[in-house]
């Protein structure tokens, strides 16, 4: 099946899990709100789909024949810019916070409600247009550093530096709005736009990445700080 992009869809999705009788129910459900569903039933069929069709979306299990769900993602997130939402019976914290550290946007456990599901895919998939919609042929430059709205691009001193899609919507909030704070929920609700859906967990978990990635560049300055008790914001500061 291939996902031809025709306007009757409301977008593209590749649903990937090992268990028929999930991956029908999803499927169905998926294509009964309008998507286009492709499906794939272990993780290196997966890789080759995303990589052939190019989903708008991906929602993923973890626990996959050939390749687990964790390596599949770590690869495509190093490729594609689209949301990844994971599907997994694994409920500990430990699996929730090395799925969001490899760069996935949800993650959903099993037993799971349909109706959640599809509100998160929606979410994921109006947040990307929106953003997509708002974005302004701009920059920001702070020293050597350059932060290229429209191109969806950091450079420090004319090197790209890599970011998921996610990471770099927060250095964009942070940016539009310097010396302002925001909260952990504040930057979730923005990026994610799912109030009662998630967890602020990930936020965490991308300011860290983030924070890292900065500083391999550039040690001498600190980008974002943190407002104890309150968020973080964007005050670019000399180390002592």
């Amino acid at each position: 099946m291939s996902l031809e992009r025709v306007e009757q869809y409301k977008a593209h999705i590749l649903l990937v899990d090992d268990e028929d009788e999930i991956l029908q129910f999803v499927k169905d459900a998926l294509e009964d709100e309008g998507f286009a569903v492709l499906t794939a039933v272990d993780g290196k069929q997966a890789l080759t789909l995303a990589r052939q069709q190019r989903p708008d979306l991906i929602i993923l299990d973890i626990m996959l024949p050939r390749r687990d769900g964790f390596s599949v993602c770590r690869e495509l997130r190093e490729e594609m810019d689209i949301p990844i939402v994971f599907l997994s019976a694994r409920q500990s914290d430990v699996d929730k916070v090395q799925g969001f550290s490899i760069g996935a946007d949800d993650y959903v456990t099993k037993p799971f409600s349909i109706k959640e599901l599809i509100a998160r895919v929606e979410a994921h998939l109006r947040r990307q247009q929106r953003e997509q919609q708002r974005i302004e042929a701009t920059s920001f430059s702070h020293g050597k550093l350059t932060v290229n709205f429209s191109a969806h691009e950091v450079q420090y001193d004319q090197t790209p530096v890599a970011f998921t899609r996610k990471e770099f919507e927060i250095i964009q909030l942070l940016v539009l709005h310097p010396h302002q704070v925001f909260s952990r929920e504040m930057i979730y609700n923005h990026i994610w736009d799912m109030d009662a859906l998630g967890s602020t967990e990930t936020v965490m978990e991308h300011i860290k990445r983030i924070r890292k990635k900065l500083a391999q560049v550039d040690p001498a300055t600190e980008y974002i700080s943190t407002v104890w008790g309150v968020g973080y914001k964007w005050e670019p500061l000399t180390r002592a």
